[in-house]
């Protein structure tokens, strides 16, 4: 029987803006109200970005983070949620780990973490050495799982460092991330390679920046990996450009791939049995939260 399919969702992401496409959630509401409608047709996961309420652009403060998991967390407590730890925006330790700190009912599962330093079109990711293991190893000490993200090969050797170093323990969930301009382009080659480097007990999901979101999806789930998807990193529904993706437009369109393959969406619960993740929540004096 295959491997049922996890699904990691990424409803926003940090350059998509109403201008480029009016369906991308920036608000609060709008993201939730996104995952929310994903989780309906079926997802494992969401990775979350969050932006400013008034300007729209990203923002690292746990206070809007808190707003996003709280309106997810009041309707599907199973959910599995990962915030995003990106360096492209925000370059001290103490601004990327600071929703890292949230506590009881509204403390992330997952959070970020790119293992190296990379360029993307105009802008940098900058992820040293000593950042990468201090993320690591607060996520370590906090109880919460990192979801790592590599965009080339080289960066699934820097996670057996990490693993070496005591900062990670299995099992692992890794992002490969295919077709960004700077990193591993989106073939078959460097996708078998970079899973074939992936260290025991691993759970994988492969991506694809742009065009290559459907192509590398519907590899993943040929494969028997999960998917990464959304319009974080593909706006467009067709390879031509001609008409603008919603999220549930994506999440649909992987369900129907899915079906063809044979593969179940892995539901929430699953994947927190997996990853030795909580399945139960607790408020900031350590009380269970039942019906949240």
């Amino acid at each position: 029987m295959a491997e049922k399919l996890i699904i990691n969702f990424t409803p926003t992401g940090m350059i998509p803006t109403k201008e480029i496409t009016p369906h991308v959630p920036i608000s609060v509401s709008e993201i939730v109200d996104d995952v929310l409608r994903a989780s309906e047709i079926g997802i494992t996961m969401a990775h979350l970005h969050a932006r400013d309420a008034v300007s729209g652009e990203p923002t690292y403060q746990k206070e809007i983070y808190a707003e996003i998991i709280e309106g997810i967390r009041k309707y599907d407590s199973e959910l599995v949620l990962c915030i995003s730890l990106s360096g492209r925006n925000f370059s001290e330790f103490e601004k990327r780990a600071d929703s890292l700190f949230l506590d009881g009912s509204l403390k992330p599962d997952m959070g970020s973490l790119t293992l190296s330093s990379l360029n993307f079109n105009a802008t940098a990711s900058m992820n040293s050495p000593k950042m990468i293991q201090d993320l690591a190893k607060t996520m370590l000490e906090r109880g919460i799982v990192p979801e790592l993200e590599v965009f080339d090969v080289g960066m699934i050797n820097y996670a057996k460092y990490l693993e070496k170093k005591g900062l990670i323990k299995p099992p692992y969930y890794f992002n490969l991330i295919l077709g960004n301009i700077a990193c591993a382009q989106a073939n078959l080659l460097n996708a078998g390679v970079m899973i074939n480097e992936l260290p025991e007990n691993s759970f994988w999901s492969i991506g694809g920046i742009g065009n290559a979101q459907l192509k590398m999806n519907s590899l993943a789930i040929a494969m028997g990996g999960g998917v990464r998807v959304g319009i974080e990193d593909n706006i467009w529904y067709d390879t031509q450009r001609t008409r603008l993706a919603t999220n549930a437009d994506l999440i649909h369109r992987i369900h129907t791939i899915a079906q063809a393959n044979e593969r179940e969406v892995m539901k929430p619960n699953e994947f927190r049995r997996k990853m030795n993740m909580s399945t139960e929540f607790t408020d900031n004096y350590g009380r269970p939260v039942v019906g949240l």
